[in-house]
Parts: structure tokens; sequence; C-alpha cells
């Protein structure tokens, strides 16, 4: 079971999203030795093991203790039930033998089911801390301090994203094991929605509730998944210090078992910006248009202006990727024209390997007519724009089939709903779309975009290529 999947057990088991911070503040403490801190987190873990998600000690006021301190620690993490993860705050940050030397003591020294890490420096900061499965890494993504929006907030020069949600986008792909999460302050619901958004099936760790202030409702709005889950709402304060910290932390997680179960999940978000951005940036026409393979419809779309606009396309490549993810395959096949810059935008976005069938065999140097590094036996997926009766495809199959590589599945922007996906599936290739042209339809016309008479006039259309 990966660190995420632990997540998910424990939280269906408890009904619980509550993440207990052990902080054992010296304020907090009789006298400031480790075995004070150890007897105040103990007191903490006793009242509340019965309704925390997980509990998250702060290296740092154990440290801060000295060894015996240290030691408090590595005997906290040892006595708190198997069934319930640790997540280790200590924000580390460094790369290489160091990187590898702190996953070293969080994990095998002090015993901890998960880190949370400082991602600015890379993959290479994330990696020694992700190799095992069941052991669970949480990148700072934004932060709940005050101060986090001056830099975290700041919007890339493209306009693209803002520097937390280029985080997000990139440490996605830092681990294979589903072991990955972001920390993301419960004081920012509008980041945590777009976190959200971008990263709909990860786990979040929210600190902020209780002691910073911030809304456990507006919080959970903002950041749970579509199954109500996804979410470590963190508290350490607002439960140590309360009178009965048990009974303060029944409380919030009575809250919680109010929590709003989202009716549109963050992807069909993603979905609707992305149909109202192909009308914006005019990928789609209506008139008489003469397609490749003779028909004339009453709309046509030009996914090659995706190219000229780099958000657009970005998102689009992010469509691509949730269906490629359960997909098997060694490396994108691009056709082209329209599908090389949707090609690379994808590879970019799944750091995956792209070659690409040529037009036409090329006539000197190597004379190659599939472009890129492979080996015969390797799994390719077709990457197109659109589909519509599936001839480009199958062109493209043939030149690598021929190669000796394996195709199994084509993925497209658009299904056109002329045949494609029957001609596919008769050589052996299931096609998969991230819209329908009927599905687009809809979302054009709920939104006001288009006409009735357009929308009657494509469906006519449809109804016409369909006899």
């Amino acid at each position: 079971m990966s660190f995420c999947d632990r997540l998910d057990a424990r939280a269906r088991k408890t009904g619980s999203l509550l993440c207990v911070g052990l902080d054992p503040h010296t304020a907090d403490l009789p006298e400031p030795t480790g075995a004070a801190a150890l007897a105040f987190c103990r007191r903490l873990v006793q009242a509340t093991s019965d309704v925390a998600l997980a509990y998250k000690p702060n290296a740092a006021f154990f440290e801060a203790l000295g060894p015996e301190g240290v030691d408090a620690l590595h005997t906290l993490i040892a006595e708190i039930p198997d069934d319930i993860p640790v997540i280790l705050d200590v924000k580390r940050g460094d790369i290489a033998s160091t990187a590898t030397a702190y996953a070293h003591a969080a994990f095998q020294q002090a015993g901890a089911d998960a880190v949370t890490l400082n991602g600015w420096m890379g993959v290479d900061a994330i990696a020694p801390f992700a190799r095992n499965p069941n052991q669970g890494v949480f990148v700072l993504a934004r932060t709940s301090n005050p101060g986090a929006a001056a830099l975290q907030e700041l919007t890339l020069a493209d306009g693209s994203r803002r520097v937390y949600e280029a985080l997000v986008d990139e440490a996605q792909h830092w681990s294979e094991h589903n072991n990955l999460g972001f920390v993301v302050g419960a004081t920012a619901p509008g980041a945590l929605a777009a976190v959200r958004q971008r990263a709909p099936d990860a786990w979040i760790l929210s600190p902020g509730v209780g002691a910073q202030g911030a809304d456990m409702a507006k919080a959970m709005a903002a950041g749970c998944r579509e199954d109500g889950l996804g979410l470590l709402v963190s508290v350490g304060r607002g439960i140590s210090r309360a009178d009965d910290p048990g009974a303060a932390a029944r409380a919030l997680v009575e809250q919680m078992k109010d929590r709003p179960h989202r009716e549109t999940s963050p992807i069909d978000a993603l979905e609707a910006e992305v149909a109202q951005g192909l009308l914006d940036v005019g990928c789609v026409k209506f008139g008489a248009f003469t397609l490749k393979s003779g028909l004339v419809s009453p709309l046509y779309i030009d996914l090659r202006r995706l190219a000229s606009s780099p958000r657009l396309l970005a998102q689009v490549a992010r469509l691509y990727a949730r269906i490629l993810a359960d997909l098997r395959y060694d490396h994108l096949g691009a056709l082209p024209y329209a599908g090389l810059p949707i090609g690379s935008a994808v590879s970019l976005c799944t750091r995956r390997s792209m070659i690409y069938p040529r037009k036409e065999t090329k006539a000197y140097g190597t004379k190659v007519n599939i472009e890129g590094v492979y080996v015969a036996g390797d799994a390719v997926v077709l990457i197109d724009d659109l589909a519509t009766t599936g001839l480009s495809s199958l062109e493209a199959l043939t030149k690598l089939r021929g190669a000796g590589l394996i195709v199994r599945d084509a993925v497209v922007l658009i299904d056109r709903q002329s045949g494609g996906p029957e001609n596919l599936a008769a050589e052996g290739v299931t096609l998969h779309a991230v819209f329908t042209l009927e599905t687009l339809l809809g979302r054009w016309s709920e939104s006001g975009a288009v006409t009735p008479d357009q929308v009657a006039a494509v469906q006519a259309f449809l109804e016409e290529t369909r006899k």
C-alpha cells in the first residue's frame, strides 16, 4: 500500500481529515527537557488517537532541546499506533548525498512515514525521499505565513501561472509511486483551490486552522477532492492548548463531517476553461469547410492555432496527461503537423519521450521516416489534434508498425464523431478523446458562446455522417 493509499484508508476508517500537530513549544513545557516534550506529546496522542488521521511532529522543537530532545522525538514516533501515519515536519531542501542522508535520518533513524520538503531545488531535492512507495513527501507549494505571497504568488513572465502553480505542475512528475503531496496553507483558500485544480488527486497538507486564524470550512470547500478526501487539515496549538485536547480534536472532526462533496470535479473546470479557450483563440470556425475526407462540414477546427497560445496549449497538455496516466507506452508518437506542438507540450508536461513519423521520407542525411530515439518493440501512443475518420492516424500507424513499434492507443483533443474510433478499432487501436464534438457543442451552447442555428447545423452534419 502506497503512502497516499494509507491516508485514504485511514480517512475512510475515521471519517477524519485532522492532522494533529505535535509541537512542544518550550512555553508549554514545565521545563525545557526531552522528557517534558515527550510527556507533552504523549498526552496529545492519547487524547486524540481515535480521531487523528495523521500526526505531524515538528522536528525543530525537539532538536532545540539537544540530543535528549531528538531521542524524545524518536521515542514518540515509535509509540504512535502503526495505523496512524506520522509526517515529520522538517522542510528539508538539499540535493545529492546530503538529501540522501536527510532521508535516512527521517525514515530509518526517526521512523517517520512522511516528511515535508522544500522543492525549490527541483526533483534532485525530492527524489531521495520518494523512492519508497510506503514513504510520503509533502512539497511546499503555497505556505501559510503572511509573507508567502510576496514570492510564491508572483506571476511568470509569460503570464500563464503563478510561481507556486508552476512548482505544482512540475512536482507532480517527481514520483511515480502515489506518495507525493503538497503543503498549501489554509490561510490562502484561493491557492488551495488552484492547487486542487492542478492536482485533482493529490493529498494536500494544509496548516493554518486554529492559531493562525484560517477558516476550516473555506479550506475544505477549496481543497477537498471530489470524493471529499485529499485534504489534511493540520491543527497544533488549537488542540494542544485547549483545556481538553481530546474534546477539541473531536469537535474539529465533527465540523469536518459536513464538508462539501464537489458537484463538479476540478478537471471538469479545466475542461470548461479549455473549451472556452478554443473559441477565444479562433480554433473553431463556423461556415462551410471541405475536410481531408472530402466531407463538407459546417464547422472547422484548426488546432494548429494552439501553438500561438502557450497558456491554452499547456492546459491542453494537462488534459492529455490525465488520459495518458492510465496507458502503457514508451513514447509519444506525435502526428505531423498539428500534432507536433501538442505532442511537444505533452512531452514536457509528462516528461515522456516523443518521436514522430515524417510526412515524407527524408531524402538526405539519415534518410529516416521516423524521427527520434526508439528501438523495435517499444510501445507508442499516437498523439494528434483531432480525429475525423482516423485516416491520418492510420497513415502514421503503418509507418510506426513498419518500424517494429507497438501501437495500441491514440489520444486526441477532439473526436469529430465521424467514424474515427471505429476505423482505428478495426486496426487494433483504441481512440481516447478529451472531448467529443457533441460535448463541446453542449458546453458552448450552455454558455451562450454559439447560436442555436450553429448547433443545429453541426448536429445535422453529425447525423448525416453516421448514416
